[in-house]
């Protein structure tokens, strides 16, 4: 096959493979053209015909950013754009860093309790952090997954129940008689490695066949689900004759096998007694299995008397699949217990033998009307549902299989003063007519990777989004130096807060700013607050000597644009945003420092069409600042008085003073041996 190269109309044969920088060759149409240099000036030569081609190389030229499809406006030489991404107000990066939150522990009810009475937010960083970690929790948990039988009953789709779902159960009674079941046992992934890691020969060699067995069931299933749709009648007419033809055969071999192993039993001569040596090897050779598991159930005692039998056998010894010859099940029908079958020892008694009764305790037992009965706490209950499925992976009373034949099934019943919930609703709608404190812990840990943060309902993220060239500081400041260190070293509390004491002091500063460290619930961030001298303010306000001149008169904005331009040039994204929304004036100072310290994000809305179908579509392009303040490179320690000092005057330190002595414990040991010495003497 021989491929055509397409001449374009400028293509010339020589000037395709030529590469010479002083090419003296002739000019001929559709042959040569001559050499030139860029327009652009970057000192590269080529032929004429090639000046289309060197524009999508040639560093001078004027190209618009990489991110131009993510909102950046900009065009600028070829050569600029690496630098040019560092800045790029489409490139935006989000904060991940992630921590823990747990619930409040009962041993600091107390604290938290004087905490939530008086919520001073802007002191209290650590206790903002846990507000706005909190409000976020509330908003997480949904209230279906955690209570759906409270939940408001819905006519078009119902709740499903544990109690509706599907059982198997088996007794053991009917297992020793008939010596088949059809249960079939399933390898999970940790036993299929163990039994492929086994040195045993024989797993080792049906391993492989096993393998297949159970890849083909999921096949298999679906292969029976659709016999059973188009075949019910004829199905169910050949399993009723299967299963006469089985009742058939085993009444007539029962009487002989009973009749054998009554008379092997009670005939020590035979060989079956249970002091007799390798009794239980010749008993599994000559009789199934069914009598084999019903001589052990009778002779059990004696057996284990007589050394016959171990009280206790290891799990290695016990029932595994590497000890079963591999059978392939085509459907669910054709599943037949191995001839090699050997039930695990914990199985093997009568059920029948033991009274049993189910035994149910409800708050009806209790003799108070329903009515009567405190309310519980929303918060409180929700919370601890999700720290037990948090630690401990299930849900409070969920349903445990405790063998393969029992299934322990307990029920927690709650009464709300709210229910029913609605369908969709939170935690945050459930409890927002209500006044709630503080329910998590001030302390936060970090996220390790053994906890999983994917289903976690206490783990959190920043979130906040960052020029690229703001992350850096934002994660050295807000991370690493004040949430990192934010209880007890860079904000201090009183020892005596647990007994209501509200006193509390930052210890840092940013170095050479006289600032404070603020968090900002409109936002939810750290900012930097600057110390305003009591000059400059009046009642709480800012002075200005204008202000009795013209009440109305603004002496910022009385400033030529581009005097406040340039006093807008030295504050952070924090300021600016704030600033922005002070006027219209401001909000248009503020828009011309977009490009240079703001950055731009797609905002995108889902469109559908008449046919059903759908797609995102961009709907419009939104600058804004980030919540950034000034970069802080060191820290300074705060003119604060210390901690002592505050104990002095604290109303919540009460001395107590022992004027009566009192005997100390080793002074008793001391006079004995004083009087022994003496008596030696």
């Amino acid at each position: 096959m021989v491929k055509s190269k397409t001449i374009t109309v400028d293509y010339h044969r020589h000037c395709d493979k030529c590469y010479d920088v002083h090419c003296q060759f002739p000019v001929l149409i559709c042959v040569s053209c001559k050499v030139i240099k860029c327009r652009k000036n970057c000192s590269a030569t080529f032929h004429m015909c090639k000046e289309e081609e060197h524009k999508l190389l040639c560093p001078n030229e004027m190209v618009p950013c990489l991110n131009v499809n993510y909102g950046c406006p900009l065009t600028m030489l070829r050569h600029r754009l690496a630098k040019h991404l560092e800045v790029c107000p489409a490139s935006v990066v989000c904060c991940s860093q992630e921590w823990n939150r747990w619930p409040v522990s009962e041993n600091d009810l107390a604290f938290y309790r004087n905490v939530s009475e008086n919520l001073q937010t802007e002191r209290n960083l650590d206790v903002a952090m846990a507000l706005r970690d909190q409000e976020l929790l509330f908003r997480s948990i949904k209230m279906k997954n955690v209570f759906p039988e409270l939940m408001e009953e819905d006519g078009a789709a119902g709740i499903d129940s544990p109690a509706g779902e599907a059982t198997c159960s088996l007794d053991v009674g009917a297992f020793l008689e008939n010596g088949c079941t059809r249960m079939e046992e399933e390898l999970s992934q940790e036993e299929l490695d163990a039994l492929a890691k086994s040195r045993d020969v024989d797993g080792i060699q049906n391993y492989s066949s096993w393998e297949k067995v159970f890849n083909k069931e999921e096949g298999g299933c679906k292969q029976t689900m659709k016999n059973l749709k188009k075949k019910v009648g004829k199905g169910n007419a050949k399993e009723e004759h299967e299963s006469s033809n089985c009742q058939g055969k085993t009444r007539d071999s029962q009487p002989r096998q009973e009749n054998a192993s009554a008379s092997q039993t009670m005939d020590g001569v035979a060989g079956f007694a249970p002091w007799e040596d390798g009794v239980l090897e010749r008993l599994g050779r000559e009789v199934n299995n069914a009598e084999y598991n019903r001589y052990l159930v009778q002779n059990g005692a004696m057996l284990i008397n007589f050394g016959q039998l171990p009280a206790c056998t290891p799990r290695e010894n016990d029932f595994v699949y590497g000890k079963l010859e591999p059978i392939e099940v085509k459907t669910v029908r054709t599943f037949n217990v191995p001839t090699s079958y050997r039930a695990k020892r914990n199985y093997l008694r009568d059920s029948r033998q033991k009274v049993k009764m189910n035994v149910g305790v409800d708050t009806a037992d209790l003799g108070v009307p329903v009515e009567d009965l405190p309310k519980c706490d929303e918060i409180s209950a929700t919370l601890l549902h999700s720290l037990e499925k948090e630690l401990k992976g299930h849900l409070i009373s969920e349903s445990a299989g405790r063998d393969g034949f029992y299934v322990d099934i307990g029920t927690q019943t709650y009464n709300f003063a709210s229910s029913p919930f609605k369908h969709d609703a939170t935690l945050a709608d459930v409890v927002a007519d209500k006044p709630h404190g503080l329910c998590v812990q001030v302390e936060s840990e970090s996220v390790t990777r053994r906890h999983n943060k994917a289903s976690s309902a206490f783990s959190y993220m920043c979130g906040h989004f960052f020029r690229r060239d703001e992350y850096s500081s934002h994660f050295r400041n807000v991370h690493s130096d004040i949430q990192a260190s934010i209880s007890g070293w860079f904000q201090q509390r009183c020892p005596l807060a647990y007994l209501g004491c509200h006193f509390t002091q930052t210890r840092f500063h940013p170095a050479g700013l006289q600032a404070t460290v603020k968090f900002c619930q409109d936002v939810s961030a750290f900012v930097l607050q600057p110390d305003v001298p009591s000059l400059l303010c009046e009642d709480g306000k800012t002075f200005s000597p204008q202000r009795n001149a013209s009440h109305n008169q603004n002496s910022l904005g009385s400033l030529p644009l581009e005097i406040l331009q340039h006093i807008a040039g030295y504050l952070d994204s924090f300021t600016l945003s704030q600033l922005s929304q002070v006027s219209h004036l401001m909000r248009g100072v503020c828009a011309t420092l977009l490009q240079e310290r703001g950055m731009v994000s797609l905002k995108w809305k889902k469109k559908i069409y008449s046919h059903g179908g759908s797609s995102w579509k961009c709907r419009k392009k939104v600058w804004e600042f980030s919540s950034l303040f000034s970069s802080v490179d060191r820290w300074s320690f705060s003119n604060n008085p210390s901690m002592s000092d505050h104990l002095k005057t604290c109303t919540f330190y009460q001395r107590e003073e022992h004027t009566e002595p009192v005997a100390l414990v080793c002074l008793g040991e001391v006079s004995d041996k004083h009087r022994g010495a003496k008596h030696k003497r």
